[in-house]
């Protein structure tokens, strides 16, 4: 596995930086990797290294470049949580979902790709995932405890391609009624699939975080690895 920094060109002009990790052999598919409040920090890194050497080529562009670029914070630390909910506070979902699909483009013409891509998001970036299946055509997406779906559930109507939300029992940024707000929006579409993880917050998935829970980590890890398997190969 080799990893480097990339540039790409922004539909709207300019261009922004992307970390790239490409695995040894031939790749199964793309991933594009969606960043946290917390920029393209070591987690994100380390779980584009990770796909990677699961044999996927994974790109996390930054979305905080029209803002500050090479964002990287740290949840635990309290200020730096506090300057990440600053930036997203100022973040455009729309310029990022732009810029998601030039990332997209990006990687279906890198030359190892085998054309195929999806998307796996986290936070911030589990909404945007959510979005990645519906006005992308990303062959399949994947959602970790995202923010804000239950006021976009007008967006469903567009999904076209496979989705997974993985939704934290006791996440303090998705209530519990939001929860059953999207659980209920959703349950008939058969191109989504929902899992709850019960007695876990917030970030549950993120490694070295005081949020990190193992056994919901590893649970969702192997729901996402066959659920990408499945529908990109």
């Amino acid at each position: 596995m080799t990893t480097q920094n990339v540039t790409i060109p922004a539909l709207s002009g300019g261009s922004f930086s992307a970390y790239l990790a490409v695995p040894s052999s031939q790749p199964r598919a793309g991933i594009v990797l969606i960043q946290e409040i917390l920029g393209v920090n070591n987690t994100m890194r380390q779980i584009a290294d990770d796909y990677a050497k699961a044999g996927y080529l994974v790109i996390v562009p930054d979305l905080y470049w029209r803002l500050e670029s090479n964002v990287q914070l740290d949840a635990d630390d309290k200020d730096q949580w506090a300057k990440a909910v600053e930036l997203l506070q100022a973040f455009d979902v729309d310029s990022g979902v732009e810029d998601l699909k030039a990332t997209l483009s990006f990687l279906r013409q890198y030359p190892s790709s085998t054309g195929k891509v999806g998307s796996v998001g986290f936070c911030m970036g589990g909404k945007l995932a959510y979005f990645m299946a519906t006005p992308t055509d990303a062959d399949a997406n994947v959602s970790y405890y995202g923010v804000d779906i239950d006021k976009n559930l007008a967006e469903a109507t567009k999904i076209q391609k496979p989705l997974i939300l993985h939704l934290s029992g006791n996440d303090e940024f998705v209530s519990p009624s939001a929860q059953v707000t999207i659980q209920l929006g959703l349950k008939d579409n058969p191109l989504v699939t929902i899992y709850r993880y019960e007695g876990v917050s917030h970030g549950f998935s993120r490694v070295g975080s005081s949020a990190y829970r193992q056994e919901a980590a590893e649970l969702a890890g192997d729901r996402t690895l066959a659920f990408l398997k499945q529908h990109l190969g």
